[in-house]
């Protein structure tokens, strides 16, 4: 991948796409990890104004510290750069303390993991349309086409995805190139929707190298039975992932009434 000029692809598609939306930027989600300081520092490369925001939910001592590390990092480089902190725990609290929690404790787990996500994105459209921004989404190709790997109306409800295209290696390249703090480059990733330290890779079952191979022999047509070993295993969990969550990466169906019966 030619780095610097892929970025600098991304920083023009963003500011057209901002301009032609006569917006005034963007506001990003700041969690602590990699996506999210790709973006947000993408963001920031444009000029316009970007809104990064915290919204902690029982966050890890370690995401928050990334992320306020990453924030002061980001406004002391660009001046367009404001930040905001809204604690979301008391809301999530108060939620939860309204609705049933009955059922499979590992249900009740997930169900609770996608609510957060979807606060969240309340909370970034709240503020985006309060000072006319775009919200940008931070999912990369790898988790947005490939496993789907997202909550559907959370962190998967955005404007506009600028590192969609990207597999996770290159999202990398790019945090490299554009100086995201070392602390983000070395950490695990993880979607601290759990309230603890999980990674990604612990919930999925194998590693963004893996997924991103898999992903690329799905391309070329290849099959479960062409491999042996982890190999086999890391493609099955990927295909497995891909395909449970097809429903997340087609478009909303539709069910389309025949003419005659209009």
């Amino acid at each position: 991948m030619q780095t610097e000029k892929v970025t600098e692809y991304i920083v023009n598609w963003l500011k057209d796409y901002a301009t032609n939306a006569r917006v005034n930027g963007f506001v990003v989600g700041i969690s602590g990890g990699i996506d999210s300081a790709v973006t947000s520092t993408l963001c920031a490369e444009t000029g316009l104004k970007v809104l990064c925001i915290e919204m902690p939910i029982h966050q890890p001592a370690s995401h928050v510290s990334r992320g306020q590390e990453h924030i002061k990092q980001l406004k002391e480089r660009y001046p367009n750069v404001d930040d905001e902190l809204v604690d979301l725990t008391p809301v999530f609290e108060e939620f939860k303390t309204e609705v049933s929690l009955d059922g499979k404790q590992a249900t009740v787990d997930m169900a609770l993991a996608n609510t957060r996500a979807r606060l969240r994105m309340t909370t970034l459209y709240y503020h985006a349309g309060l000072l006319g921004l775009l919200v940008a989404g931070t999912g990369n190709k790898v988790e947005d086409f490939g496993v789907g790997f997202y909550t559907k109306y959370g962190d998967g409800g955005v404007d506009l995805s600028p590192i969609a295209d990207l597999m996770k290696s290159e999202v990398y390249a790019i945090g490299e190139y554009l100086k995201v703090p070392k602390s983000i480059m070395k950490a695990a990733p993880s979607d601290g929707l759990f309230g603890d330290a999980r990674s990604d890779e612990d919930q999925i079952g194998a590693s963004y190298d893996e997924l991103e191979w898999a992903m690329n022999m799905q391309d070329e047509g290849k099959k479960s039975d062409d491999f042996t070993g982890r190999q086999k295993e890391a493609f099955d969990i990927y295909l497995s992932f891909n395909r449970r969550n097809q429903h997340k990466m087609i478009p909303i169906p539709i069910c389309e009434i025949p003419k005659n019966l209009k």
